[in-house]
């Protein structure tokens, strides 16, 4: 069973910024594309940003494109999003999850909550 380990969430003021790390055990991430979502309270979890099993293509939701980057480092079984110039509607419990390019299942890892003040 994959498990995925999500840390780096905090509480930082408008504008600053966090990096996010989800850590892959009990698998090799290089058959998954990886990605981030997020849910604030009384809202749907929407995906945020994933990326490809090699890295080299990624996808952003409008919201968060030109301040999130998402990348990930295969041999270390990880995922990273650095979310800059946050805003206090980033503020959410972030997730991270694999989809693997073979059966198509999606595995999440428990969140890390980001609140942003402004």
């Amino acid at each position: 069973e994959v498990q995925l380990q999500a840390s780096g969430g905090g509480l930082v003021q408008a504008g600053g910024s966090l990096r996010l790390s989800c850590v892959a055990s009990r698998t090799t991430i290089t058959i998954y594309t990886m990605g981030w979502y997020r849910q604030a309270p009384g809202k749907e979890r929407e995906g945020v940003s994933c990326i490809n099993r090699r890295g080299d293509n990624t996808y952003y939701v409008d919201s968060v494109r030109c301040r999130f980057t998402i990348s990930r480092d295969n041999a270390k079984n990880a995922v990273y999003l650095q979310m800059n110039t946050l805003k206090p509607e980033d503020t959410a419990n972030y997730y991270c999850n694999a989809k693997s390019s073979l059966s198509g299942r999606v595995y999440w890892g428990q969140g890390t909550q980001v609140t942003v003040s402004s």
